[in-house]
């Protein structure tokens, strides 16, 4: 049993700098649209008024921030629990800033799919707003690093608690969000 929260945790621990860019994308975010207000040719917008450039590169970078933190901090707490992302710093690097940028890449995918269906920036899509972040960061981090991958995500206990977890603190944090006045509605 203590084998399983030890995993858990160190699932949690790697998964912050997916985790952090999208709520720092919302206090970052105002000014231009990524799609600079331009429609698809469906008529509908590509990703729509809340997907700014100034959320994308402050969400990421915060993530960015965090990751690099963590990976130093590691070296100071147990690493069964609290693993690095990697030993030498330059690979430490690359795939924090793989793990933050593709974040709000996939969250970004998922505003765009929430178009295509009709869902108007800030409307409601159960799964399309928990996990189009999570599985785009996976995508790019199985692509250009496989074998972290795979060591530390690729197993029942990771896949379990990221695909409980996320929608959870998902939907905590945005009313969190919400409450302080960061976002217009609780989702």
């Amino acid at each position: 049993m203590l084998e399983v929260l030890e995993g858990m945790v160190a699932t949690l621990w790697l998964m912050l700098p997916v985790y952090v860019p999208n709520p720092g994308a919302v206090i970052f975010g105002g000014g231009t649209p990524m799609d600079f207000g331009r429609k698809f040719y469906d008529g509908r917008r590509i990703l729509g008024k809340s997907k700014t450039w100034r959320g994308f590169f402050g969400g990421s970078l915060l993530g960015f921030s965090v990751g690099l933190v963590q990976n130093y901090l590691s070296s100071f707490l147990p690493q069964e629990w609290f693993p690095p992302f990697s030993n030498d710093w330059g690979t430490a690097i690359l795939l924090v800033l793989t793990l933050s940028f593709s974040s709000l890449l996939g969250d970004a995918t998922g505003s765009f799919i929430k178009r295509r269906l009709g869902i108007e920036s800030g409307g409601r899509a159960f799964l399309l707003d928990q996990l189009p972040f999570v599985i785009v960061a996976w995508i790019f981090a199985f692509l250009l690093f496989p074998d972290w991958f795979l060591r530390h995500f690729w197993n029942p206990v990771a896949v379990a608690t990221v695909f409980v977890v996320t929608p959870l603190l998902h939907r905590s944090v945005n009313i969190a969000a919400y409450k302080l006045g960061y976002k217009d509605v609780p989702w």
